[in-house]
């Protein structure tokens, strides 16, 4: 006869704390399926996303608390799995979507969109369903940053309406307008264009079922980020910078725009790119040609999160060129980006455990 019960389990794992939420895994809903036998004790941990950085840490605590009731005879095997969160339930638009994520920047040339290439890559590798929408209408990177830029989406008729569908590579399904217009040539649209584009990428595309859809916004604050905004409540936002003085000015109006009142969409945390040069050669020394924790001090400044800092390395300019993500390349960058989406991931979680639903905004102007 066995001398502990489910009941004693369930007790033994209230007592692990899930370190970001800060309340137990039996609160949180997170411990399912726990089978009991003389010899074995199995449950599975359903984490808040598969790009979780503390995985080992959650698992070993609850083999600990465990332990404590079963003794060290009994084997006790744990499923890690994952369940992204979201506060997007019944949503008109994108339902399949959990998480839309924007990523902005003051200006121009600080590697938002390098950025972003790699967050969606990172997360996809860690088991993540991912989406990228290039809403940078008159400079689209993204076909180059994924090598596709020579391919077109086809286009599905549903219900006798035309919808796109999305192209798929490194596990990332994408859309851009430079998949729409040959590479050589100039978008010239004024400013309702654009957006009615962005619309369309959000309306008029199958996304499907995605953990996260990054949208990847033109530098500044424009038409797009409004009509973002006002077509769907977005999760989050997130603000690359380079730590000079010129570039810090141009995020701090982009962070302050999502701030304001009526925008008030969550700033998920500051990425700091470019942060610093590592020559290949010497892996472990750092030159601060822009300047030293800038993006720090702007987190800071406004109180968000701090995801962490790219360094400047020839090859993560090398594998945009070439198509290939450097996060998918191993070594220290890779790991850099793979931080980072952990980081981003966090934050989603704690963002949605800790506030209520961004709503869409409502403007007049």
């Amino acid at each position: 006869m066995m001398k502990f019960t489910q009941e004693d389990i369930t007790r033994a794992l209230s007592t692990v704390n899930d370190p970001d939420l800060k309340k137990d895994l039996v609160t949180l809903g997170m411990i399912k399926d726990i089978v009991l036998s003389e010899k074995k004790v199995s449950f599975s941990v359903v984490l808040t996303t598969p790009a979780c950085p503390l995985k080992e840490k959650i698992k070993n605590d609850c083999i600990e608390a465990v332990e404590k009731v079963v003794g060290k005879e009994v084997l006790i095997d744990i499923f890690m799995t994952s369940s992204v969160t979201s506060l997007r339930d019944n949503a008109p638009l994108l339902p399949g979507v959990k998480n839309i994520i924007a990523i902005a920047s003051g200006k121009g040339g600080v590697g938002k969109s390098t950025v972003t290439t790699n967050l969606a890559v990172a997360l996809a590798q860690a088991g993540a369903k991912v989406g990228l929408i290039d809403a940078d209408i008159f400079g689209p990177s993204i076909p180059v940053m994924f090598n596709c830029e020579r391919e077109q989406p086809e286009v599905k008729v549903v219900n006798g309406k035309n919808l796109i569908l999305p192209l798929e590579q490194y596990g990332v399904k994408l859309i851009s307008i430079g998949f729409l217009a040959p590479p050589e040539s100039a978008v010239v649209w004024r400013g309702p264009m654009a957006s009615s584009a962005l619309k369309q990428f959000i309306s008029d595309t199958i996304w499907g079922d995605l953990d996260y859809l990054l949208i990847d916004l033109p530098p500044g604050t424009s038409d797009i980020h409004l009509t973002l905004v006002q077509t769907v409540p977005v999760t989050g936002a997130i603000i690359v910078t380079t730590p000079q003085k010129v570039a810090l000015a141009d995020a701090m109006k982009g962070l302050a725009m999502f701030k304001q009142p009526s925008i008030n969409v969550p700033v998920l945390g500051v990425i700091e790119n470019m942060a610093y040069f590592t020559p290949e050669e010497l892996p472990d020394n750092k030159y601060y040609i822009f300047g030293k924790d800038g993006g720090r001090s702007l987190a800071e400044k406004f109180e968000v999160p701090f995801l962490g800092q790219i360094p400047l390395v020839q090859s993560i300019r090398e594998s945009g060129d070439s198509g290939l993500p450097a996060v998918m390349k191993g070594g220290v960058t890779a790991q850099a980006f793979t931080d980072l989406a952990e980081s981003l991931a966090r934050q989603i979680a704690i963002r949605n455990a800790t506030f209520g639903t961004t709503k869409r905004v409502e403007m007049t102007v």
